[in-house]
């Protein structure tokens, strides 16, 4: 039976001289979905992604795929797009994708088919003869990510993807993570693009100064972090908001809207929803009503600031 968990750290040690990048760090990546690597710059998430990649060991730990422990052969099963790209300036694209692609295993007939369908795809096909040189950085990511899904490997990891990309482009490698994962890939991947984790992470995890701080459901995440604050847009001109909502909701800003305002309201302690529209209801027309989540972004700058010691 497959274990719903695919990539596991367990207690994960690292320290490097003085300095420990990784203080006994576990998550659980579930299989077949994207998970959010995040955390300041230093954090420690690179050095978690290069001892997956079996780039360098743990001090302790373990690391676990597909249910067991880590060797070296299952570095073959991973596609690894680091932040620093290592393609070679004097090559051209063509082949050195080519040579990349028979690294990983292909042949070389398996290797052209699966390029061809690539190039194709992502209307590039002019590229193969020009060095990677003459490419801007964004081009030469494109390359960098067609070679690392090429061979299909069950765990993709990308370390800030976005880099480098216009918003056209970035937009067309979102698309490109979702159909991955819609094939089946477990993708894990580091950025510090929030509104990207928002659209396409199921699961995250926040590393800061080397420890776990926060991990779990993006969805349920925002439902905790949340502070009970709504937006209402409501047609009861010239009315004091502050005495209207007395006893049930705090008026943080109050716009009118033509014939009518708009109202952001942070619910007092012990009130409800209910109780709020049922206020408003005896004011005037409801014209829309929603409960206002926290971004990803803002849960971000709580958790590491909340973290992080005052000086």
């Amino acid at each position: 039976m497959q274990s719903e968990i695919f990539l596991e750290t367990r207690d994960v040690v690292k320290a490097y001289h003085r300095h420990t990048a990784l203080s006994g760090v576990s998550l659980g990546v579930p299989r077949g979905s994207i998970f959010g690597l995040l955390g300041p710059n230093g954090a420690g998430k690179t050095s978690l992604i290069r001892i997956i990649n079996r780039i360098t060991a743990p001090d302790s730990g373990q690391v676990l795929l597909d249910g067991r422990a880590m060797v070296a052969q299952d570095v073959e099963r991973i596609g690894y797009l680091p932040e620093e790209r290592g393609l070679y300036k004097d090559m051209k694209v063509g082949e050195q994708a080519l040579y990349l692609a028979r690294l990983k295993g292909l042949s070389r007939q398996d290797a052209l088919r699966k390029l061809k369908h690539w190039f194709e795809k992502f209307e590039i096909e002019s590229w193969w003869d020009k060095k990677v040189a003459e490419l801007s950085k964004g081009m030469q990511q494109k390359v960098q990510f067609l070679v690392t899904v090429l061979h299909e490997p069950p765990l993709l990891i990308f370390d800030e993807p976005f880099s480098g990309f216009d918003p056209v482009n970035a937009e067309l490698l979102k698309r490109e993570i979702l159909e991955l994962k819609a094939k089946g890939s477990t993708i894990l991947f580091s950025t510090h693009n929030m509104a990207s984790v928002e659209e396409l992470c199921d699961n995250i995890a926040l590393i800061d100064r080397s420890r776990k701080v926060l991990d779990g459901q993006v969805a349920a995440i925002k439902q905790q972090y949340k502070q009970n604050q709504f937006e209402l847009e409501l047609e009861a001109p010239g009315q004091d908001a502050q005495a209207l909502f007395a006893g049930t909701a705090e008026v943080i800003s109050d716009q009118p809207r033509g014939t009518a305002r708009r109202l952001l309201l942070r619910l007092t302690e012990g009130s409800d929803s209910n109780q709020l529209v049922a206020k408003a209801l005896q004011i005037g027309k409801i014209l829309s009503f929603r409960e206002l989540l926290p971004s990803m972004n803002d849960v971000f700058l709580q958790v590491v600031q909340q973290k992080t010691p005052k000086s």
